[in-house]
């Protein structure tokens, strides 16, 4: 890829900027409204971005990225339940916290290669973990691979559903995901 000149760099991360103020005021995510509040002409922001679902995963790629760094550390702890606990703490955390990142998980097509490779790696971590868990007897020998994303998911919703602000949703969030690690453990 080859680098961008300085102004489009510039453009480009004003896009984003404005974009993830936009998701996190919880407006829904315009092109057209991106570049009015940019200060920029429409064909900028499509060329950068043509679909608001691409901007959407740019917004939420340093999260995802963050939480397949986290999940790369989780790999390297000796005690398989304090890596898995510690992960799924970090997954809900993010998914409630980062209204960008809630979205993107929640599709099924992606509109970037980054995202899906993301996606992909991430849940391959998270298969590691349990499985690294059930290994070691540390978890309920039922739980399968595929019930983690509903679970974590169904977290999630619950929390939307039942919180005010974010700081009530990030406390409700883990109080959930604490009553769900004590039932997954043996």
């Amino acid at each position: 890829m080859t680098p961008q000149r300085k102004d489009a760099a510039r453009n480009w991360d004003r896009i984003v900027t404005v974009a993830r103020d936009l998701v996190d005021e919880g407006t829904p995510l315009q092109l057209n409204d991106v570049a009015r509040r940019a200060e920029l002409g429409v064909g900028t922001v499509y060329r950068h971005f043509p679909t608001t679902e691409a901007l959407l995963e740019t917004v939420a790629t340093p999260r995802l990225e963050a939480l397949a760094d986290h999940g790369e550390q989780a790999l390297q702890d000796d005690d398989a339940w304090h890596a898995l606990a510690g992960y799924l703490t970090r997954l809900v955390e993010a998914q409630v916290s980062d209204p960008a990142l809630a979205k993107v998980s929640a599709t099924g097509a992606d509109a970037l290669p980054r995202t899906t490779e993301l996606k992909h790696h991430i849940l391959d971590i998270g298969a590691q973990l349990l499985a690294r868990a059930r290994d070691t007897e540390a978890i309920r020998p039922d739980l399968a691979d595929a019930d983690l994303v509903p679970l974590m998911c169904g977290i999630a919703y619950a929390t939307y559903v039942h919180s005010d602000t974010p700081t009530d949703r990030l406390a409700t969030a883990r109080r959930y995901l604490d009553t769900l690690l004590r039932g997954m453990r043996t």
